[in-house]
């Protein structure tokens, strides 16, 4: 009805001025009413969106209890931040409403000053169903500094090679540089681990530490070890210049078939010549007089060399004067017999 009343309107205005040559109003606005245009709101609310998911996290310490306040961040297969948090007093921190996919887990801090943080790991988070992760965080590595010493003056000694490790197993081997001492790390499996030392190799010029040596360290705690070593004995090297400070005074025994040798070179001992009286009667004033000498034994000779000279040169002698004597006594019969002789002639 309304809408008869516009159009009637509209012809009747332009009948007038098709009369009058001038005209006094012409609506501006279609009269036709206009259908609403839906919204992409109402259409993404009528779309059914995809099932989402869900990561749950328990954070525990190497030997099982739980570690609250771990902080953990997750990123998508893009790089962006999905969630972050840190764990509650039951070592638990969950992730909602995660569209399915592969995420990538950090944990960005144990907690606590004695546990290491563990590596980033990927985490797949399926459709309406919640991923479920335990992360065992273990006690942080113990420093150790090792230094070798001169067991006299302390000073630090290079090249000194030593095992340290727990029960039965190495677990760190170090060598002292050249300002003697080393570094590493020693993984520890409770707050105070004992540990052993042995030494496999000495500094040059020293002897082997054989002493048995343990010490304990905790977790993230320095902790200094020191080997002490004595220097090897050497025996001193001669000298080229040094020389003997004594010369062989020995006298080689006379060879037989030597000019004027009778016996093939022994020397023959006179009848009645043993030891002279004035060398007895020393040897027995020697002895009487507390001489710790041992009296040296009739008819053998108690040393060889410059000791065997005097009883040589005095044998020979011995020897001589009794050829002499004999000979004396031979002229002297002889001129007796001839004298008797020529007295006998004469009577």
């Amino acid at each position: 009805m309304h809408a008869r009343f516009v159009r009637g309107a509209v012809r009747s205005a332009a009948v007038a001025a098709a009369v009058t040559g001038t005209l006094t109003w012409a609506p501006a606005a279609n009269a036709q009413p206009s259908e609403p245009t839906p919204s992409t709101s109402a259409v993404a609310a009528d779309t059914p969106a995809a099932d989402a998911g869900s990561v749950e996290i328990t954070t525990r310490a190497t030997a099982g209890d739980v570690l609250p306040g771990a902080a953990f961040l997750l990123l998508d297969s893009a790089g962006q931040e999905a969630g972050r948090g840190t764990t509650d007093a039951q070592g638990k921190l969950t992730f909602p409403d995660l569209t399915p996919g592969v995420y990538r887990l950090k944990e960005t801090a144990s907690g606590s000053p004695l546990y290491e943080v563990v590596a980033d790991q990927d985490v797949i988070v399926t459709p309406g169903a919640t991923t479920r992760l335990t992360i065992t965080d273990s006690y942080k590595a113990a420093k150790v500094l090792l230094q070798a010493k001169d067991d006299k003056t302390g000073k630090l000694l290079s090249g000194a090679t030593v095992n340290i490790g727990t029960g039965t197993s190495t677990l760190l081997t170090v060598t002292t540089g050249a300002k003697g001492t080393a570094s590493g790390e020693l993984p520890v499996s409770s707050r105070k681990t004992e540990f052993w030392v042995k030494q496999v190799k000495a500094p040059a010029g020293y002897g082997l530490y054989k002493p048995s040596k343990t010490f304990t360290a905790g977790p993230g705690a320095p902790v200094t070890v020191t080997v002490t070593n004595t220097k090897a004995a050497t025996s001193p090297k001669p000298h080229p210049s040094d020389k003997p400070t004594t010369e062989p005074t020995g006298t080689p025994s006379t060879p037989a078939g030597r000019p004027g040798s009778e016996t093939g070179g022994a020397m023959p001992s006179a009848p009645g010549t043993a030891t002279p009286d004035t060398d007895a009667s020393s040897t027995a004033s020697a002895s009487s007089d507390g001489d710790s000498t041992p009296a040296t034994p009739a008819g053998s000779l108690a040393h060889t060399g410059a000791d065997a000279t005097p009883w040589i040169a005095a044998g020979a002698g011995i020897f001589i004067v009794a050829g002499a004597v004999t000979l004396v006594a031979v002229r002297r019969r002889r001129a007796a017999e001839s004298e008797s002789d020529s007295n006998s002639k004469t009577n």
